[in-house]
């Protein structure tokens, strides 16, 4: 059965997040606070009565999916796919480092999705890898069921979002950020996705 509702769902707060630095493909942990998000957002996120969870193998992402399926009883699968934007260079530095050391290249890529940074991905990569993912659950042997819960991460959920609704590229840095354990809905009706809820989550 194709999935007619997909929840894309970020990690809690990281050590990199309370630190303000790029995470990208690093492989950071969360924080207190990011694990008591996750716990927080579990009732919500099981009304959507998700048949599998799948995570990216970042360990941020892993360790937040995991907090959902033990509470709900769901299977949990790792997909590499699902990582991060890979950063290149800019991995592990502050926003204020970047721009110290390349001036201009973070301005530049908030709003060209199809720019990298150096020796990174783009916004455009990213969709692309993450598209492959959904592309599988579709499958004819697929047993996602009727709503699949993606655990992953903030560029790779907007990148993925305006993929799937076809936004042109232009317009996808139009899309804004996805705060820590916040999640899109998207439902698919007539084999096209449309959004349902961009950004939604438990704050408090």
């Amino acid at each position: 059965m194709s999935p007619r509702r997909l929840v894309l769902w970020r990690h809690g707060e990281t050590d990199y997040n309370a630190a303000g630095r790029m995470q990208g493909h690093l492989d950071s942990a969360l924080t207190q606070v990011g694990w008591n998000q996750a716990r927080f957002a579990v009732p919500a996120l099981a009304r959507f009565s998700p048949d599998l969870v799948i995570a990216s193998d970042l360990r941020r992402a892993t360790d937040t999916a995991t907090v959902l399926t033990e509470a709900i009883g769901v299977p949990l699968r790792i997909d590499k796919r699902l990582r991060e934007t890979h950063l290149g260079e800019w991995q592990g530095f502050t926003g204020q480092q970047v721009d110290e050391a390349y001036p201009g290249e973070r301005a530049r890529w908030r709003v060209d999705a199809t720019w990298a940074p150096p020796g990174g991905e783009s916004r455009v990569d990213v969709a692309e890898r993450a598209l492959e993912v959904v592309a599988d659950l579709d499958q004819a042997n697929s047993d996602a069921g009727d709503a699949v819960l993606l655990a992953t991460h903030g560029g790779l959920i907007i990148a993925l979002t305006a993929k799937l609704l076809g936004l042109p590229v232009e317009s996808w840095p139009s899309l804004g950020g996805i705060a820590n354990c916040h999640w899109v809905e998207l439902t698919r009706r007539d084999g096209n996705w449309r959004l349902a809820a961009y950004n939604a989550g438990i704050t408090g």
